[in-house]
């Protein structure tokens, strides 16, 4: 069987929020014209503690950008996003969540962050993703959301680690940095995801 998995799209990375990714609200309309197709759908969201080391605000001294070390791996410092339980945190109003079987929190312990959706940087906990997939007998992900470079990027490779046939929807994703986004693309084909232009507009199983 074949998932849709839906990375972190969120008031705080949408217009306005508190770390807007350009032009990320275009993606919704996208992923509403084909979550419908899918028969699993699954949603990452951040979800951090107030206190969390990836906020610059918890670093006294030190500002949005800068890159610190945490677990021995390298850590950019954010503005504060995805509080659990504010409306930063939350789904738009305008993406449809009626078809999401599952949402899996990530970023929730406040020593290290998670990008990926399956696990956190420093690869010490799982967030159950690989493991409600599998347990539904997905085979195959589509990856669509925020941001490419990162959340986007982190997810989709270790998908492909977890065994999973594994595309993006490239009208589906947006990201931070257009060389950054290209890069992250680059790797992502070289280590054998599947790009797709193309609109997925039949029932898939």
């Amino acid at each position: 069987m074949k998932a849709l998995v839906i990375i972190d799209v969120q008031n705080d990375f949408l217009l306005n929020g508190s770390l807007e990714v350009p032009d990320g609200n275009d993606v919704i309309e996208h992923i509403n014209h084909i979550i419908e197709n899918y028969a699993l759908v699954v949603a990452t969201k951040d979800w951090h503690p107030l206190n969390h080391v990836s906020f610059a605000s918890n670093h006294p001294g030190k500002k949005i950008g800068d890159v610190i070390k945490v677990n021995n791996c390298d850590q950019i410092l954010w503005p504060n996003h995805c509080v659990q339980e504010s409306k930063g945190a939350d789904f738009p109003a305008t993406l449809n969540i009626k078809t999401i079987n599952k949402i899996i929190n990530k970023g929730i312990n406040s020593q290290i962050d998670s990008y990926s959706g399956f696990y956190d940087n420093g690869k010490i906990r799982s967030t159950g993703l690989s493991d409600y997939l599998k347990s539904n007998n997905v085979t195959s992900v589509d990856f669509v959301g925020l941001a490419t470079e990162y959340c986007v990027k982190f997810s989709v490779l270790d998908s492909i680690k977890e065994g999973f046939k594994t595309r993006v929807i490239l009208k589906g994703i947006k990201g931070i940095d257009f060389e950054e986004s290209s890069k992250a693309l680059n790797e992502m084909k070289s280590k054998g995801v599947d790009l797709l232009w193309k609109e997925v507009v039949k029932k898939i199983k």
